[in-house]
């Protein structure tokens, strides 16, 4: 496992990043990881220097600005979250990291991020788990669950060894957004047929946010090669419940690239 030694910040407008670079070979497109709806650095555990030593590429895990050990958010989001996170905070962030080859790995709102952001910029690949281009009611009742989880278990201090004094305002954040009015109609599909670099995109059969039909539609929409799998007995977080096959997958998906 890293340590929090490992964590540097980096400074991009109106933001402090904290990152975590995984070293690979020269020449290598740089794998970035792009964290769940609450995640963060800690929370990916070690998984992404599993998938960069398996491939040889180098890594970069960041913390998106409210979470983990990033700068603090205050306030609620509105309908451009995603778009901001996709062509502000991650365009920027890369620039400031000097990448400019990236296959970027996201997991649940960082897939979403991910194919926002690769519609409108160069990506070299995408990998993506557990991503959303729609609004499901299985959704719903999963962020329904996760405010009962807040409520009567040690889910927030759980949390909050991850996240600290950025925990709550994270926490309730995540969870208005997607219990909003507004959000029930929000839809990227249109977004898709941008995407036109190589996507693997995997999802759990017992994900407790979402149905295979967000793979369909991920499938229909993205204009280059796709390749979808389900996983069986898995949840939301196939990378950590099915970790042995995912990481083969991922890593077999990265190496038959294109060079």
């Amino acid at each position: 496992m890293h340590h929090a030694a490992d964590i540097t910040t980096n400074t991009i407008p109106g933001h402090q990043i904290a990152l975590r670079r995984i070293a690979g070979r020269a020449g290598k497109p740089a794998l970035v990881f792009l964290h769940e709806g609450l995640g963060c650095i800690g929370m990916w555990r070690d998984f992404p220097d599993a998938l960069c030593a398996a491939t040889g590429c180098p890594g970069l895990v960041y913390d998106r600005p409210g979470h983990g050990g990033s700068s603090a958010v205050t306030g609620p989001r509105g309908p451009a979250f995603f778009e901001v996170e996709a062509g502000g905070v991650l365009p920027a962030l890369l620039a400031a990291c000097g990448i400019d080859d990236a296959i970027l790995v996201g997991h649940s709102d960082g897939g979403t991020i991910a194919l926002l952001h690769a519609a409108r910029y160069p990506v070299r690949a995408m990998v993506l788990e557990a991503a959303h281009v729609f609004v499901e009611g299985v959704c719903l009742d999963g962020v329904d669950a996760a405010r009962r989880a807040w409520r009567e278990t040690d889910f927030p201090q759980r949390l909050a060894r991850h996240h600290g004094g950025n925990t709550e305002a994270m926490f309730f954040a995540w969870a208005d957004m997607w219990a909003a009015d507004w959000f029930r109609d929000w839809n990227i599909e249109t977004e898709l047929p941008g995407v036109t670099c190589p996507v693997l995109a995997i999802q759990g059969a017992a994900d407790e946010y979402g149905t295979p039909a967000q793979l369909d539609a991920i499938a229909r929409g993205v204009t280059g090669p796709v390749e979808t799998v389900l996983v069986p007995d898995s949840g939301h977080s196939p990378h950590i419940q099915a970790r042995d096959a995912v990481l083969a997958r991922m890593a077999g998906f990265i190496a038959a690239l294109p060079a």
